[in-house]
């Protein structure tokens, strides 16, 4: 019970007393108007004689937000174990950018899918044909530094910089990037759930970030900002990701992550000391890349290799979904007919002789419409669900967007 101590609702209830011709719901409605959500009284209790039923004050949960983590990569799978690349893609200018990875090979499968894209960057071009060189020189390597320092940069800033082990900010010339597809990491990526496995003549290494809950969120242009750290994830144990060191060899940090735009920075240097060499067109090569301005040398491809060779790139999606519930209730004498010409016969009995002293029907489809009478969403339940007269229904339906 609650008490209303309103004296201006108090006036409105003597007003509408005074007027001769009261309408139940419009005493309820200036009822509803000065109780709280959890109290107020529902304007449709009646039972509803037709096919359409409205929803009464109880019947609707607004919505709330649920956050929702998934595997990145297509299927919804947490694991990427091969990665190919298209040969159309590398042979075209943009191969000369960077290189798109797919989860199957595309030229044998077509639902072959972009997972994510490799890439390198020079602050001055090297790694790329230059203009001394070539006069059809686009120095494809300078401009995808310039590109992602834009992106992921504060506009003080002219160069990447990495931490070293004093927690000195290093600037670095160069940069390799993953550059995770939109369509996989959607809204973003799961910072703490994500690993890489790299590759080189000198092991097998994996790579993750040092976000966990223990750590701090670095915020800058595009959002948090993590270190990628030498380490594991102890998945299927109940053990915290362990960080097994922070810098390379030569006291370079590996590089950046940014779990809102689904890109991974990395210090070409740091991998080189810690990963070393890796195969490219059957010869070893350095994975801090080559300087060379004579030729494109489309250093990503060393990376790719080094991810392909590694064997394993784990990565999870967080999404933050509304969630709206709605109860649909079929009390016993709601809908026990049915509109489907199978359910009489061509002179008006019922086809099933029962039915005329205990009618059922079987509900499968929930149609939920506006006040125009459109629909606008549709709930199917697992299997039929028996009414009559004796059995109540209540069916929750969960729309999430």
């Amino acid at each position: 019970m609650a008490i209303i101590q309103d004296p201006n609702i108090t006036a409105q209830l003597q007003a509408l007393a005074e007027s001769g011709t009261i309408e139940s719901n419009d005493v309820i409605a200036l009822l509803n108007s000065a109780l709280p959500g959890g109290q107020q009284i529902s304007l449709t209790t009646g039972v509803s004689s037709g096919v359409y039923k409205r929803f009464g004050e109880f019947d609707k949960v607004n919505a709330k937000v649920e956050v929702v983590t998934t595997g990145l990569w297509t299927g919804d799978t947490g694991s990427l174990t091969n990665v190919h690349t298209s040969s159309t893609q590398v042979a075209a200018n943009s191969g000369d950018y960077y290189y798109n990875a797919y989860n199957a090979n595309p030229a044998t499968d077509s639902s072959a899918e972009v997972q994510f894209a490799v890439a390198y960057g020079h602050v001055n071009g090297s790694g790329s044909v230059s203009l001394q060189n070539s006069d059809d020189s686009l120095l494809a390597s300078k401009a995808t530094y310039a590109q992602y320092k834009s992106v992921l940069l504060d506009p003080t800033d002219t160069k990447f910089s990495f931490e070293n082990g004093a927690g000195t900010a290093v600037d670095s010339n160069d940069i390799y990037v993953i550059n995770v597809n939109r369509a996989r990491y959607r809204e973003k990526m799961d910072a703490g759930n994500w690993s890489l496995n790299l590759s080189g003549s000198n092991g097998l290494f994996t790579f993750i970030d040092d976000s966990g809950k223990k750590f701090g969120d670095t915020l800058g242009k595009a959002g948090r900002v993590f270190k990628v750290v030498s380490g594991s994830l102890n998945l299927g144990t109940e053990n915290a990701a362990t960080v097994n060191t922070t810098t390379s060899s030569g006291d370079v940090g590996f590089g950046l992550f940014y779990p809102d735009r689904g890109i991974v920075v990395l210090s070409p240097a740091a991998l080189e000391d810690t990963v070393g060499n890796v195969g490219v067109n059957g010869s070893e090569v350095t994975l801090a890349g080559s300087l060379s301005v004579a030729a494109e040398q489309e250093n990503h491809k060393r990376l790719f290799n080094s991810i392909k060779l590694g064997g394993d790139f784990q990565a999870r999606r967080t999404e933050n979904v509304s969630t709206r519930h709605f109860f649909v209730r079929a009390t016993n004498r709601e809908f026990n007919y049915s509109n489907n010409p199978t359910y009489v016969n061509t002179n008006g009995t019922f086809a099933e002789t029962s039915f005329e002293t205990d009618p059922r029907t079987y509900i499968t489809t929930v149609g939920l419409l506006n006040d125009s009478n459109e629909l606008i969403a549709v709930a199917k339940t697992s299997q039929p669900i028996e009414k009559s007269f004796d059995k109540e229904v209540l069916i929750k339906v969960k729309l999430s967007f």
